[in-house]
């Protein structure tokens, strides 16, 4: 009996192994817009005639020893550039030119490595505050308007083939997911977590689509939540803020300050964003905030927060 006792009390001593933490859903968030959301932030090209010497891309904003250290996730030692392991991109450029990969340098408006958009730091901070797999589902196209092309059903009228494509793009890249994201859980799935908006250049130059912005925003964000089936989808708006029209960029702001939105739609302020065409690269592109990395840097930085900060309440 002793001798029973005392191998019982020995196989209790065993150290048991912790249970294998349970895969959570990857989390989904569409980012979604006109050109500036394509993304059109200079990496490195330098031509004196065509990129003013390279003035404000990103690899010359990391040779400035007052502000490298805000960059230096972005490169390894090496002088490669960081691939994330845990945020995955999915970005269809044109109809024949679908990207997707670990979130990276070159996932904008153009071929090859030498242009980013907001999607670049704000990936990496959802990375950072988001213990699961992330995948960014871009969705832009340029020289949209919200009132016409994007413009969603519930304002009335023709419903926006952006509209239509925008949801048509998300919908295909979930339909793929497994492919898209390195071993996904079938099991575990995916949740749609956030959405963000930047787009209103086009909007700025008709009147009518000046008056109704604002309306038309709030449709938007009723009607991808509808779509998506997430009645408190946290959404986050980007003001136009290289353009000095304030019927636009006021109906941004007060659309996310409905009411019925408190804690589940935030407003980001990017004026403060914008350098002088005199330090960028793309010293005629206005409308593409000159193609300055640091401005496209900071954008995605802002929009990270604000996301994580929604989140947060969730």
């Amino acid at each position: 009996m002793l001798v029973a006792i005392l191998s019982c009390l020995a196989f209790a001593q065993q150290p048991v192994e912790p249970a294998a933490p349970k895969p959570r859903p990857v989390q989904v968030f569409v980012l979604a817009g006109q050109s500036s959301m394509q993304g059109q932030a200079v990496v490195d090209l330098d031509h004196e005639k065509y990129y003013n010497g390279g003035r404000g891309t990103l690899v010359k904003l990391m040779q400035d020893d007052e502000k490298a250290a805000r960059f230096a996730h972005l490169r390894n030692a090496d002088g490669t550039w960081v691939e994330r392991g845990d945020v995955f991109m999915s970005y269809r450029r044109k109809d024949d030119d679908l990207r997707t990969g670990p979130l990276s340098i070159g996932f904008a408006a153009y071929s090859g490595k030498h242009h980013f958009g907001v999607e670049l730091q704000f990936g990496h901070l959802v990375g950072d505050a988001i213990d699961a797999p992330v995948l960014l589902i871009k969705t832009a196209w340029g020289g949209k308007s919200l009132h016409v092309d994007f413009r969603p059903p519930s304002v009335g009228g023709t419903v926006g083939p952006y509209y239509e494509k925008m949801l048509a793009e998300v919908d295909a890249a979930l339909a793929n997911i497994a492919e898209l994201v390195p071993d996904y859980d079938a099991k575990a799935g995916y949740e749609l977590r956030g959405f963000v908006w930047f787009q209103g250049w086009n909007d700025m130059f008709d009147r009518k689509a000046e008056a109704d912005y604002e309306q038309n925003l709030v449709h938007l964000i009723d009607d991808v939540r509808a779509a998506w089936k997430c009645p408190d989808l946290p959404v986050v708006v980007g003001e136009t803020g290289n353009g000095g029209n304030m019927k636009v960029r006021g109906g941004q702001k007060r659309a996310t300050e409905r009411e019925r939105f408190a804690g589940t739609v935030t407003f980001v302020p990017t004026e403060a964003f914008l350098r002088p065409k005199e330090q960028s690269p793309n010293t005629g592109h206005g409308h593409h905030w000159f193609g300055n990395a640091e401005s496209y840097f900071l954008i995605g930085d802002a929009m990270g927060k604000a996301m994580c900060a929604l989140l947060e309440r969730d």
